[in-house]
């Protein structure tokens, strides 16, 4: 039951964490106003960081998804 909780709550803050990201150009952000780009070539510190935290959320959300499996598979 834990790591279902666990799952639920990494999918939301990694959802929550994609939203953030900066739009890199064309597709559905410029239809929303993710068009204005900056003139700045590099990317801040912050946009780095936000990059990490995502890549961890998403590597803990991809280990609940094979612990489940594993434990599914197990009980089965």
């Amino acid at each position: 039951m834990g790591f279902t909780i666990a799952l639920i709550v990494f999918s939301l803050l990694l959802m929550l964490l994609v939203l953030m990201h900066k739009g890199k150009g064309g597709g559905l952000s410029d239809m929303f106003g993710g068009g204005m780009q900056s003139s700045v070539g590099g990317s801040s510190v912050a946009e780095r960081n936000l990059d990490r935290i995502t890549v961890v959320v998403g590597l803990l959300w991809f280990a609940c998804i094979v612990v489940l499996g594993i434990t599914m598979k197990t009980n089965n």
